[in-house]
């Protein structure tokens, strides 16, 4: 009896304990069901960002409109890029460059060094070894613009440039404390400055058209608070705390005097001349000056926010725009470009190349339109100037 006591003792602790083993074990697989869920649950909480503590700086929205969207691999029509720079700083580095170009049916670029002497020298070696899709343009010798003999020393520079296949001057840059040109940047001239008149005309006599950088978009000017509405980038070239500059208002006075003054020069201004915010002012001006062009790069998110009067501008101006880029030379910036031109595709986004909040908006062109901006107004331009 006390064996068999023993016994069903010993059975009953044995039973007690796998039925406890067996608890945890159920438990343990629970655990391991519920356990990603609850963390899958966790993850947007331990993500969540609160609104008060965004940066403006890291507002990167993403379009959720179900709407029409068009890749645009190739430009519609030959292309001229009157405004890019030296991104490409090696032979190799410039091959791939020219590969992109035939694969989207860009036949030139404008490469602007606004160099002069051994630095221009040295670009035309690596961009001349491709003539066929670069040309190589170069900048002014400003410094000791006050000197007597001054327009002279440039003239000789300007002439060597010509002579060497430079085929026009740029960029020029002045938002406000003078023209910025061949490394000088102190005690600098403004472009109505009388001494560069002698330069600019000479220019004109080489068929030289010059491009010309004028203030900088009015964002910059205006106050940075929570009225601005280019405040994204305004902040990082704000010039409202500059007292040594000119306002945005007097550049552009200064932009008129030297078109107007120089009559027989050619001026391509860039950027739509920083009068996106007031294209009428800049139509203004295309008016009055024949001898007045402007590119529009580097200005795509600011115009595609307003795209129909922008349709309009480019209608009634179609003969004196001229496309550009100056964003680098990445495929997904030119076919952002193009779709911004080409299609009416609404509300998108391209912040590896525009960081802007505003939404962009294809323009929708017709195919004259289109045709004329993208390279035949360009080439009709340095063909009668070369002519001459």
């Amino acid at each position: 009896m006390d064996d068999n006591r023993l016994y069903y003792s010993s059975m009953s602790l044995l039973s007690n304990k796998i039925h406890q083993f067996i608890l945890k074990m159920k438990n343990l697989a629970l655990l391991f069901i519920w356990l990603p869920v609850c963390i899958l649950v966790m993850i947007p909480q331990a993500n969540a960002q609160n609104a008060d503590e965004i940066l403006l700086k890291d507002f990167r929205p993403k379009s959720i409109y179900k709407i029409p969207r068009t890749e645009v691999q190739r430009a519609k029509f030959p292309v001229i890029d009157v405004h890019s720079h030296t991104y490409a700083g090696s032979l190799e580095e410039v091959e791939v460059w020219v590969d992109r170009m035939d694969m989207i049916n860009i036949d030139r670029t404008v490469i602007l060094t606004n160099a002069v002497y051994d630095r221009l020298d040295s670009l035309m070696q690596v961009y001349g070894a491709f003539p066929d899709h670069f040309e190589v343009w170069c900048g002014l010798d400003v410094t000791d613009y006050q000197d007597p003999g001054y327009a002279d020393r440039a003239i000789e520079e300007l002439e060597r440039c010509h002579e060497m296949g430079g085929m026009g001057i740029g960029e020029l840059s002045d938002k406000g404390w003078g023209v910025r040109s061949g490394g000088a940047s102190s005690d600098l001239p403004h472009f109505d400055d009388p001494a560069l008149k002698p330069v600019f005309q000479r220019a004109g006599e080489l068929g030289m058209p010059v491009n010309i950088h004028v203030a900088d978009p009015i964002w910059m000017y205006e106050p940075m608070d929570s009225t601005n509405d280019g405040l994204m980038t305004a902040w990082r070239w704000r010039l409202d705390n500059r007292e040594d500059i000119k306002s945005h208002a007097e550049m552009m006075q200064v932009l008129e005097n030297a078109v107007r003054d120089n009559s027989n020069t050619t001026f391509i201004v860039v950027h739509y001349a920083n009068l996106t915010y007031d294209l009428e002012q800049l139509g203004r001006m295309l008016d009055n000056y024949p001898n007045l062009y402007a590119d529009i790069s580097a200005r795509y998110s600011e115009i595609s926010n307003i795209p129909r009067f922008v349709k309009a501008f480019f209608e009634q101006y179609q003969d004196r725009l001229l496309y550009g880029t100056d964003l680098g030379y990445s495929l997904g910036m030119y076919q952002t470009t193009f779709r911004i031109l080409e299609t009416e595709d609404e509300h998108f986004y391209n912040h590896n190349v525009f960081p802007r909040h505003w939404g962009l908006n294809g323009l929708g062109l017709s195919d004259e339109v289109l045709e004329k901006v993208y390279g035949k107004n360009a080439n009709n331009l340095f063909e009668r100037l070369r002519s001459n």
